[in-house]
Formats: C-alpha cells, sequence, structure tokens
C-alpha cells in the first residue's frame, strides 16, 4: 500500500461483517481488529478515512412486515468498539449514498474516520450496480480495499467501485495483501513436506479444494463428517454417521487421484461415537470403519489424534481448513483440539502455517491458539475460493 493519502479522501472497504449477541454488543472483535493497521496507515499519512462494510443479510432476513430490519443490522452497533481500538472517534451516518453522506464526507478533515451504514441495505449492492457504485466512488479520491472475506463477491462496494479509480488510485489494505501473499505462499512456493488437513461436514463442499491440493500436497489429512463418506467408500460400516450416498463414487476417485499422485491420504483410524447428535449423548470410541447400527461419528479418536498430530510434526508447510468434529460440544472437541495444538506445535519447530474457514478460524480462537500459527484468515469462503484457484473478483478488480 504505497499510496499517498495526505490530504486526501479514502474509501475503504473493510469487513465488519462481525457476530452480534442479543443485545447488539459485538462478541468477536477480530474483524475490527484486522482492520486497524490500514486505517491508522491512512490517517498517519493525513487522509480522512471513509469506511463501508456489510453486516449480515438483511435481505433474507427480514421483519414479518418485510421490511429490512435496520435495529438488527445496522453497522451503528460497531461505532463505540471500534472508536476504542482505534482511540479516536468515529463518525457514523445513517445512509450508505445520498445527500446526508455527501455532506458528512464535505465536512471530514485528515484524521477524521466516518463509518457509512450497511451496504446491503441497498439491494444495488449485492447486484453489482453501476449507478450505486459510481455514488460510492465519488466520495473520494482513492479507494482500498481490505475486506479480503467479501473479495469473492462480485458486489458494488467490492467490486464495481474499483472500476471508477485509476489504477493508480487504488490499492489493497494490509490485511488484504497479507492474506493474499500467505494463500499464494501454500499454493505456489510452499516449503515441502506440504501437509494439508481437511475437515468439516461434506465432501461436496470440499471437492475443488481437495482436488486442486491433491496437485501439491505430500499428505492430506480428511477428518469431520466428510471423513465417513470416504470410509463407507472404502467398504467400511459408519452407523448413522453423516455420509453423501451420491459421493461415494466421487470419494473413490479421490483416493485413486491420491494413490497415482502419490500423496498420502489419511483418515482417521477411529472415531468417538455417539447414539444421538447431542452434547450429553452416550458416546464411546470405535473404529472408524466398524461403527455399530444407531451410531454416528461425531469425532476423530485417540489414535487418530495421535497419528494425525505425528504427521503434522513432519510438515514445513499447513494449511488446515474445517474441524476435526462437532468441537462446539465438549465430548466432541477433542479431534480439534488435538490437532490445532499439532499444528500450533509445528508452527513453533519452524513450520509455516495458514488456517482458514470459518469453523477451523473459530476452533483456533476458541482455544486461544491464533497467535500459535503462523496466519488466521479472516476469509471463510474468500479463502476456501482463492485455493481452490479461482479469481477472486475483488482481487482482479484492483489488480486490473
Amino acid at each position: 500500500m504505497e499510496l499517498n493519502f495526505n490530504g486526501k479522501r479514502v474509501l475503504v472497504r473493510v469487513d465488519f461483517n462481525v457476530p452480534l449477541d442479543d443485545n447488539f454488543a459485538v462478541t468477536d472483535d477480530t474483524r475490527l481488529r484486522a482492520a486497524i493497521p490500514t486505517i491508522e496507515h491512512i490517517l498517519k499519512d493525513g487522509g480522512a478515512v471513509i469506511l463501508m462494510s456489510h453486516l449480515g443479510r438483511p435481505g433474507k432476513q427480514l421483519k414479518e412486515d418485510g421490511s429490512i430490519d435496520r435495529d438488527r443490522f445496522t453497522l451503528k452497533h460497531v461505532v463505540e468498539p471500534l472508536a476504542q481500538l482505534l482511540g479516536r472517534p468515529v463518525q457514523f451516518v445513517e445512509d450508505t449514498i445520498g445527500a446526508e453522506v455527501e455532506q458528512a464526507v464535505a465536512d471530514l478533515k485528515g484524521g477524521d474516520v466516518l463509518l457509512l451504514e450497511n451496504t446491503r441495505f441497498y439491494a444495488e449492492e449485492k447486484n453489482g450496480d453501476q449507478g450505486f457504485a459510481k455514488q460510492l466512488a465519488d466520495l473520494a479520491d482513492v479507494y482500498v480495499n481490505d475486506a479480503f472475506g467479501s473479495a469473492h463477491r462480485a458486489h458494488a462496494s467490492t467490486t464495481t467501485v474499483a472500476t471508477f479509480f485509476a489504477p493508480e488510485a487504488k490499492s489493497f489494505g494490509f490485511l488484504m495483501e497479507k492474506e493474499v501473499t500467505n494463500a499464494q505462499r501454500v499454493l505456489n512456493h510452499p516449503e515441502e513436506p506440504l501437509v494439508a488437513i481437511v475437515g468439516g461436514a461434506k465432501v461436496s463442499d470440499k471437492i475443488l479444494l481437495l482436488e486442486k491440493l491433491l496437485e501439491s500436497v505430500n499428505a492430506l489429512i480428511i477428518g469431520g463428517a466428510m471423513a465417513y463418506t470416504f470410509v463407507k467408500a472404502q467398504g467400511g460400516s459408519v452407523g448413522k454417521s453423516l455420509v453423501e450416498e451420491e459421493k461415494l463414487d466421487l470419494a473413490r476417485e479421490l483416493l485413486a487421484k491420491a494413490a497415482a499422485a502419490g500423496v498420502e491420504l489419511f483418515l482417521p483410524a477411529d472415531s468417538i461415537a455417539a447414539n444421538e447428535f447431542s452434547a450429553d449423548a452416550e458416546h464411546q470410541s470405535v473404529a472408524s470403519h466398524e461403527i455399530p447400527e444407531g451410531w454416528m461419528g461425531l469425532d476423530i479418536g485417540p489414535e487418530a489424534i495421535a497419528k494425525f498430530s505425528e504427521i503434522i510434526a513432519t510438515a514445513k508447510t499447513i494449511l488446515w481448513n474445517g474441524p476435526m468434529g462437532v468441537f462446539e460440544m465438549d465430548a466432541f472437541a477433542n479431534g480439534t483440539k488435538g490437532v490445532a495444538m499439532a499444528v500450533a506445535s509445528a508452527t513453533k519447530a519452524g513450520a509455516f502455517s495458514l488456517v482458514g474457514g470459518g469453523d477451523s478460524v473459530a476452533a483456533i480462537n476458541m482455544l486461544e491458539l491464533g497467535s500459535s500459527v503462523s496466519h488466521v484468515s479472516t476469509g471463510g469462503g474468500a479463502m476456501l475460493e482463492f485455493l481452490e484457484g479461482k479469481e477472486l473478483p475483488g482481487i482482479a478488480a484492483i489488480q486490473g
């Protein structure tokens, strides 16, 4: 981010899509904190910052009368926590475009911070509307995109708006630069051995990622509920574990591709199986290919944790996307916890580790190990698509 911001009005797309409790208090300020370095740099350079972001899905969670629930989805909820992080006042305007916004921007001086209302209060945002984007662009001299979490969306504030700025008047923020650099490090020039750990519920959600990884990894660890589709594809008995029956052939194809590519693919040898999907369900440790009828695998077992940890310890580069079990329930959190500790330990020993994907990020943060890995991505879907090799519209709009 080598632009000169002195005396400039700078439109910054951030990702303030943060979780709120029932009283609309921010429960996790990770994304707010992630934007601070870019905002502070612009302010220190003498610029005035105009922040824009979305929050939630107001168009899909309407009030009973069919109108947008502005009280629930207003970005006013983040003003105070953001001001505390910045150590300075944050102005707020209750609209995203229009006369009120234009007047607020006209009154800005260098060092001021203004937050616009939720971009998704306008349907034009998700449509990538040219007119809406032009009104946003007219507010500023320079555009900075620091919202990696929204980079896979071709929305007005993430992509279309950039077309109204010359190449020398638009840039990535520090967070975007960091996200792209770290993802490219794993994708394009990883130090080997490269070990990928992929979890989550469904194979169908990770097909493209798995196929892409088979081109570059030395070892691939598969955990979470998706592992049972592979176990069943090999002829194992998985009880009533979550299985995508229509993906069994695909699982066999992926296993064959791994073998042909010389990639070691590891499935959990054992599982923690429960008799129902419940935090206080009866549970037992069983072989993953011998889960009894009526029981379901909800976590990897101790043998799998030990084996996966052993593999992770050999890595020089680690990618982790997706939990090993239902980590939100204490009884089924040991697998994810064990993998997290193994990744942290390998990182301490010199490996580069990238954790991406909403659930694995939530797990690493819950275990307070975020500072013990090399990089925790702020973009769930965006990081997944980037690792799959897709071009992200928000990145392409800056790079040209």
